[in-house]
């Protein structure tokens, strides 16, 4: 499902190329490359999903299922990709789909609900403890995928809880991206929770860019009329 910030969407969709030309280029990559699509997939699908506020109980579960099939056709493609990199990968393949259908059938419909509720500090906290759990969890796992999903809506609902597009918003998403982004690098034993970490930050800050506020500033024609120039 499409969301409405363009660069997060383009972002989106060259993850997606990226992960189904990963057994060419850099098959080891691919498990850590599903994960990003996990976090950014559910981060564009609660930002898309505009009714969900509207919709309780039962009702609303059936709908977001009804609507479920066309999502699952990417994951399709990087599970048949994950088996065309190997016959190792096939783990790799049975936890991705196995983590979606737990997502769209089961978490999203229930933190969704859940998150909405919560206080920007209390979002916080179950991102911190998201990100625990994503470190508890094997690499390449269903559940480790599943957390994943499940902090990309987090991720989504605190970033829809604003500021957004803010200069300092931004450069407090970016500061956290590039110092998760260190951490996995010098403490390989720290990566497990630093590059979902440093992926939901970056997943952010291209949010903030995508709606970046312009300033309209006034500027007069020698004949006196005035326009708006953005800048």
């Amino acid at each position: 499902m499409k969301g409405e910030l363009k660069i997060l969407g383009a972002a989106h969709g060259l993850l997606l190329g990226l992960v189904l030309a990963a057994p060419l280029v850099a098959p080891a990559l691919l498990p850590w490359g599903a994960e990003a699509l996990f976090i950014i997939a559910a981060f564009q699908l609660r930002l898309a999903d505009r009714r969900w506020e509207t919709r309780a109980g039962l009702q609303g579960w059936i709908s977001h299922i009804r609507m479920a099939p066309l999502r699952l056709v990417p994951w399709a493609g990087t599970a048949v990709v994950a088996l065309i990199a190997g016959p190792e990968q096939a783990r790799l393949a049975t936890a991705i789909l196995i983590a979606v259908a737990m997502g769209e059938l089961l978490i999203y419909p229930v933190i969704a609900h859940l998150l909405g509720r919560m206080p920007r500090l209390g979002l916080a906290g179950a991102i911190l403890l998201l990100l625990i759990g994503c470190g508890l969890a094997e690499p390449a796992q269903a559940a480790r995928f599943a957390m994943a999903f499940a902090l990309g809506v987090g991720g989504c609902v605190f970033w829809l809880r604003g500021p957004d597009g803010e200069p300092g918003a931004t450069l407090l998403a970016l500061g956290g991206s590039a110092a998760a982004t260190a951490i996995a690098l010098l403490l390989p034993v720290a990566q497990s929770v630093a590059i979902p970490a440093a992926i939901l930050c970056l997943t952010l800050t291209l949010a903030h860019l995508s709606v970046m506020r312009r300033h309209p500033l006034h500027w007069r024609l020698p004949s006196g009329m005035r326009f708006m120039r953005i800048h």
